[in-house]
This record gives C-alpha cells, sequence and structure tokens, in this order.
C-alpha cells in the first residue's frame, strides 16, 4: 500500500469541505495501530474507552492521565500517518482553566498525541479557548457524553424531544466558535445529527449518530467482536475475534495437556 501523506487537523476539515468521508477508529496498543495505520484509517482515538476495553472499569470515569498517556506513548510509536487524538479522562480539564492546559499538554508532549479530545459544551468555553491558545487543537463532544452518564441517569440516546435537540444544535455551533476542529457527535437520533453536520463547517464524527455526520468512530475492539456481552445497536461487527482467539486458546491448551506441542517440529536440536 502507497505510504499516505501525513494526516492534519486541517486534512479533516478539508475533507468535509470535498466531501469526503473520514474514518476512524479507537487504538490502545502498538501493533493494533500499526494494522489500522496500514488499513488506512484518518484518525485514531486513543480515548477513555480503554478504561472499559482494556482496563477493566465499569465505565469511564476511573481513567487516569497517566493510562492515557502509556496508551498514547504506545499508539504513538508505531509513527501512524493518520492523525493521533489523546482523550482527556474525567477530572482531568473539569476542574479548571490550568489543569485543563496542563493535562492537554501532558497528552501532546508526555503522550505524542496532536490533538485532544473533551466531552461539554457551554461550561468548556474557558477551557476550550486556553487549550486552543496553548496551540493544541481540540475535538469536541456532544450528545452522550459517558463522563456525565450519572448526571445523565445512564447511557441514554440525547436529543429525541425537540427541546434537547436544538440544545445540541446550539451546542454544536458554540463548541466551533470557541475553535474546536471537529466534534464527536454520540448517542443522538440521525436526524439531529445530520441538521448538526449541516449546522457547522468543522466536519462531525458520529458514533450511534446515524449515516449522516462526516465520519464514524467504532472502539476497535467492538468492531472485532471481543465482547460478546456488549452489542449496541450502533455496532457492526467486521470480526468474531473473541470467539476465535477462545479456540485458538482451548487448542493450545488441549495441545499442551495431550503433549502434542511442543512436538520436535518445534523444537531446536544440537547440529
Amino acid at each position: 500500500m502507497t505510504r499516505r501523506v501525513k494526516v492534519t487537523v486541517q486534512t479533516l476539515v478539508d475533507m468535509k469541505q470535498r466531501g469526503e468521508r473520514i474514518a476512524m477508529l479507537t487504538a490502545y496498543d502498538f501493533a493494533t495501530a500499526l494494522l489500522e495505520d496500514r488499513a488506512g484509517v484518518d484518525a485514531m482515538l486513543v480515548g477513555d474507552s480503554v478504561g472499559m476495553a482494556v482496563l477493566g472499569y465499569e465505565n469511564t470515569i476511573p481513567v487516569t492521565i497517566e493510562e492515557i498517556v502509556h496508551h498514547l506513548r504506545a499508539v504513538a510509536r508505531s509513527r501512524p500517518r493518520a492523525l493521533l487524538i489523546g482523550d482527556l479522562p474525567f477530572m482531568s480539564y473539569q476542574a479548571g482553566v490550568a489543569d485543563a492546559v496542563r493535562s492537554a499538554g501532558r497528552l501532546v508532549k508526555e503522550g505524542g498525541a496532536e490533538a485532544v479530545k473533551l466531552e461539554g459544551s457551554k461550561r468548556m468555553e474557558p477551557v476550550i479557548r486556553a487549550i486552543v491558545d496553548a496551540a493544541i487543537p481540540v475535538m469536541g463532544h456532544v450528545g452522550l457524553t459517558p463522563q456525565s452518564l450519572h448526571q445523565m441517569g445512564g447511557y441514554r440516546v440525547q436529543g429525541r424531544e425537540p427541546r434537547d435537540a436544538e440544545r445540541l444544535v446550539d451546542d454544536a455551533k458554540l463548541l466551533e466558535s470557541y475553535g474546536c476542529f471537529s466534534i464527536v457527535v454520540e448517542g443522538t437520533p440521525w436526524q439531529v445529527a445530520k441538521r448538526i453536520t449541516e449546522s457547522i463547517s468543522i466536519p462531525t464524527i458520529g458514533i450511534g449518530a446515524g449515516p449522516h455526520c462526516n465520519g464514524q468512530v467504532l472502539v476497535v475492539n467492538d468492531l472485532l467482536g471481543m465482547n460478546d456481552e456488549f452489542a449496541p445497536k450502533f455496532v457492526k461487527r467486521y470480526a468474531e475475534m473473541g470467539k476465535q482467539m477462545a479456540s485458538a486458546f482451548e487448542a493450545y491448551i488441549d495441545d499442551v495437556k495431550s503433549g502434542r506441542f511442543p512436538d520436535l517440529d518445534h523444537s531446536y536440536s544440537t547440529d
């Protein structure tokens, strides 16, 4: 495959203007990042979803800035052509502007991120403006915002009612005015996501928001079918790696127990 030109935040904005769709995936480790980049993904997100997908947390709330930096470093070592975005975890930016800029700076300086993502809208104006002023690109996030699950009463689709839909459209417009280069739209009716996409000049990246966003993102573990128990409506599985891995583990254990592995073909010998 021909090596692509490096993707930047401006690349994504230009893609929207050309009507070209944006493919984004989460990545949490070096090996996965290599494969995603070779396949041609446009952007990689080291999301706080790592808490549930990799670290075994019940939700994203416990994820720390140190954990995001750790996984960012692993992904950054793949030197991806894709734009590398780091998620600001819960309470790494909500307490104030200084904390937010410092946290965003850590993701860039220590982790190798080329942009950061955060949740929230109007109350995040000072934070977003300060991070952008520090020369760090910001991706916004509206709709279902997982860090607010306790306030929302769980993982619920947002914007079903007309008043709520208008609020989400207004939130997206505000995020653009604050300097965000792109916005994730999560867990909203497709009609609302379509309105948001048509109302702003920056790209929208949908997840559970229908087909009318400028791009899409999925958690890589969900795409690969790593967890049979997690199957939300918006996830399309492109593989059943969980089942394949379980089968491989069982076959290995059986070979070891029976003495079939290792055999001489998988052993060293003297000259």
